[in-house]
């Protein structure tokens, strides 16, 4: 079975709820709060949910920080690759959750955001693999030279997936499009393919994407939300997947859910569209639920199809097509 190799980072993130952001100057009380492990454990989760073997091959941390994370990798079946940096903990993140579900992010790097070509030997990787990476590893100037070199190197059978994610325009230029051109399927939201194609328009994004910046993908794949996500294919072939209309209690972690579903469901066998729905009834699930780790498992985002397909059957008996 394909192991997805993660190679990106994870942090403690520590959340807050709150029914909106303060003003500057201002003070506000949460609501509730919450230590959890974030940033990439969300995109692990989703994938070893949907019963993808995982394993993490970033940096991480000695001190609270790390061990915190090594315990929730254990509890979630995820098996660590690399030793603990000796000499710093790993990184953190305050994440404010206000009532329309919005989140908002402050985050300090730790040890996942300095790396060398020591740290990712070419040992890792098993036939079969797929490896990922987000943005975030890649913005940190510690990090992201060693990163794009290894992802350059990966040998040409395994596929690699990509996530510019919204520190996309903090990526030196020269880096994103060396691993842009070494990557197979990329996926980000509508703003994150804006700021790199310099246009709005999804479908027009999605074709500079593919054809000025991943000469080499298979396919990508551009969010948005619960409006669904748009597939282009080498081959031209192109779908936007609705998505599904939820009620919404915290969106953090929904990209994350998304591309660890959608891997999952292509490193298994399925269609990129199929893979495409299947993601984004992960992503519709882990939104009505509070934390970025909420990714549903395969039963119960099978359960999910089956519950909407009555519903799609009578929105096709009425002219409009859903799925």
């Amino acid at each position: 079975m394909s192991r997805l190799v993660h190679a990106g980072s994870a942090v403690v993130d520590h959340v807050y709820r709150i029914d909106m952001l303060p003003l500057p100057g201002a003070e506000k009380t949460a609501a509730s709060y919450d230590r959890v492990a974030g940033g990439g454990f969300n995109m692990m989760v989703a994938a070893r949910r949907t019963g993808m073997p995982v394993v993490f091959a970033g940096r991480h941390g000695t001190g609270p920080n790390g061990d915190f994370l090594r315990a929730a990798f254990a509890t979630e079946r995820i098996e660590v690759l690399t030793p603990p940096a000796p000499e710093l903990d790993s990184g953190n993140c305050v994440v404010m959750v206000s009532a329309d579900a919005e989140r908002t992010f402050v985050s300090w790097p730790g040890a996942e955001g300095t790396l060398c070509a020591a740290d990712l030997p070419a040992a890792f990787l098993e036939a079969g693999d797929w490896v990922f990476t987000s943005g975030y590893t890649l913005s940190y100037p510690g990090s992201r030279d060693a990163l794009a070199s290894w992802i350059e190197a990966l040998p040409p059978e395994i596929p690699f997936v990509f996530d510019p994610t919204p520190v996309v325009s903090e990526i030196p230029k020269d880096i994103l499009a060396r691993v842009l051109a070494r990557t197979s399927w990329l996926s980000c939201n509508a703003a994150e393919a804006a700021a790199i194609t310099g246009t709005a328009d999804v479908a027009t994004g999605a074709e500079l994407l593919m054809s000025r910046h991943c000469p080499h993908a298979a396919g990508l794949v551009i969010r948005s939300g619960e409006a669904g996500a748009h597939v282009l294919l080498r081959d031209g072939r192109s779908q936007t997947i609705p998505g599904f209309k939820v009620a919404a209690v915290d969106t953090n972690g929904a990209g994350d859910t998304h591309i660890g579903a959608f891997v999952s469901a292509l490193a298994r066998g399925e269609s990129p569209f199929a893979a495409a729905r299947y993601a984004n009834a992960a992503a519709a699930i882990s939104v009505t639920r509070h934390g970025g780790s909420s990714a549903p498992t395969d039963a119960e985002i099978n359960d999910f199809l089956a519950a909407m397909r009555p519903l799609e059957q009578t929105d096709q008996d009425r002219g409009r097509i859903t799925a």
